[in-house]
């Protein structure tokens, strides 16, 4: 059992957490039982007697009967600002039909007469044939002012005849480079699903949220994370205002670095945010400067910007990840990258030399391996140094790409939850892929066989809500909760141990955003972020993980959650 205190003049300590199974995800992996803070640290760890000596009258105690104590959760990769859309837009996340989509917008649009467009969250691509959703089946519903619903996945957004009407797409409109915009087979016009870089034709054009918005989704989002035991995240897409180029689809969210900005002033930051900002492939370099004042300018100790983020592609279910070998539903067809390569090292390499870490989202092995060469170019350039360059996703590779992570130091950012054959793997995956490279898709062992850092996250809100209890039982299970059939276990190969997908919500998400020596593991001197659970991890049967709860988040000090 550890146990570690400060070695200066003993504190009293404001909270003393006791008679608990404390996993410190210390070097060691020690265990211990008692926990005591002092304003916002930790000042012992040890032993339920030791930590008398630091009770004093006002000390709140706190007996947890046994329960297991981790530190908080940190999500590497999530977009708690487009939490907007849980209170400003309609949102259609599992509902099972077209009938059920058309219900929602048609009611919603009813209780907002007063906004100038509909806007709308996840539409299931599993519904809709490979040229996604119509204009028709939404005009049925509202056809007075423009609408657009973006999917589950936010690759693709579905819009209305009045949008396409203001926004002037026609079936003339040329597609931007990375971008699709789906037409009708017969007529040529646009069906009403444009993808990518695409959905800008739309969301540069209609007005955005406002910054008030913004920060009332954010208000919902921590309250979320908070019950999920999340004490820190990273945001994966922040804007510069007024930022110039193209967004992805998400110029609605253009305010949501001021929305930051404006909650870590008021105090009302009930989390630690670190954030990457978004770069436009037509804009190259000289974005940069643009990007280095923006992190100047946010070093508030709860709200950071320090990384730069790149979409190399897109994703499978949309037909836009880059791969090396075509697509099964499209011969021949192997997906473009949103960036071109010889662009890419360059931007890769002018990043690098001005220290911003680079956080990247690409999907399909030929992506990757781009990605990797464009790494690999920097290095070249500038040396080797402690970057902590990233890729997200990460679901299909090249068996050689796994030891050029290891070689170059690059972190995998993968999302657990999704190590599954669900309805995406069987309806999308499966059949674009071809079942060879569906079943190896988001591997994680493989990362870690040859030593590197594997950071998860939930990709919020794509995974909606975003529990890590449910990430963990995705790499320890690699199937939905439930499920005990063996064929329907993604890559069991790829499966790892409670304690390496704890690790990689706490500890390895604290090193991917330079926080280990603040939070990450219960240590004497680091932040107080602390969760207690309702089961111990290490000592449930793995397929009870799911099943888990937090009972109580303490972030700083402060107790920000407790189940009632």
């Amino acid at each position: 059992m550890c146990s570690e205190s400060v070695t200066d003049e003993k504190h009293i300590a404001d909270l003393a957490i006791k008679n608990g199974y404390v996993y410190t995800v210390d070097e060691k992996k020690s265990r211990a039982e008692a926990i005591a803070v002092s304003g916002d640290k930790i000042i012992y760890v040890g032993s339920n007697s030791e930590i008398e000596s630091f009770i004093g009258p006002e000390t709140k105690i706190i007996d947890l009967n046994g329960r297991m104590v981790l530190p908080g959760f940190i999500d590497s990769h999530a977009h708690p600002s487009m939490a907007a859309s849980l209170v400003a837009t309609v949102i259609l996340n599992n509902l099972p039909s077209l009938e059920a989509y058309q219900d929602a917008i048609r009611a919603f649009a009813s209780a907002n007469k007063d906004k100038k467009a509909i806007y709308g969250n996840g539409w299931d691509n599993t519904l809709f044939p490979p040229i996604g959703p119509r204009k028709e089946d939404l005009d049925a519903v509202i056809s007075d002012r423009p609408a657009s619903l973006m999917s589950e996945d936010g690759h693709a957004i579905w819009v209305n005849s009045k949008a396409l009407e203001i926004c002037g797409v026609t079936k003339d409109t040329p597609a931007p480079q990375g971008g699709i915009i789906e037409h009708d087979p017969e007529t040529g016009e646009p069906s009403g699903t444009l993808r990518e870089d695409a959905m800008d034709l739309i969301h540069n054009v209609l007005p955005p949220l406002t910054v008030e918005q913004i920060k009332e989704g954010l208000h919902a989002y921590m309250e979320v994370a908070a019950r999920e035991g999340i004490t820190t995240v990273h945001d994966a897409m922040v804007l510069v205002p007024g930022h110039k180029g193209s967004l992805l689809g998400l110029g609605w969210y253009r305010e949501n670095t001021t929305a930051f900005a404006a909650l870590a002033e008021e105090n009302k930051l009930t989390m630690r945010v670190r954030a990457s900002i978004h770069t436009s492939p037509e804009l190259g370099v000289s974005q940069i400067p643009a990007l280095l004042i923006e992190c100047e300018n946010h070093k508030s100790p709860l709200f950071q910007i320090r990384s730069a983020k790149v979409f190399v592609d897109g994703v499978v279910e949309g037909g836009t990840a880059f791969l090396h070998e075509p697509y099964n539903h499209k011969p021949g067809f192997c997906g473009e990258p949103i960036w071109n390569p010889d662009d890419l090292n360059v931007m890769f390499e002018a990043l690098d030399k001005e220290k911003l870490q680079i956080h990247v989202h690409a999907i399909g092995d030929a992506g990757i391996s781009m990605t990797l060469d464009a790494y690999e170019c920097a290095v070249k350039a500038n040396g080797k140094r402690d970057s902590r360059h990233q890729v997200t996703h990460i679901q299909v590779l090249a068996p050689g790409d796994f030891k050029r992570f290891s070689d170059m130091g690059i972190l995998g950012v993968p999302q657990p939850m999704w190590f599954k054959k669900g309805s995406n793997y069987k309806e999308l995956e499966l059949p674009y892929l071809g079942r060879e490279r569906a079943e190896k898709e988001y591997p994680m062992k493989s990362f870690m066989d040859v030593g590197v850092i594997m950071a998860s996250a939930s990709d919020f809100p794509v995974s909606m809500p975003c529990p890590p209890m449910l990430g963990i039982h995705g790499g320890v299970n690699r199937c939905e909760p439930g499920v005990d059939d063996p064929n329907e276990i993604l890559g069991p190969e790829e499966r790892v141990s409670v304690e390496e997908m704890i690790a990689s919500y706490t500890i390895n998400g604290a090193f991917a955003n330079f926080l280990e020596d603040e939070t990450g593991s219960l240590e004497v001197g680091k932040k107080a972020d602390i969760i207690v659970l309702d089961q111990n991890l290490l000592e449930i049967p793995p397929s009870e993980i799911s099943n888990t709860n937090i009972l109580m988040t303490i972030f700083e000090g402060k107790e920000i959650y407790r189940d009632k």
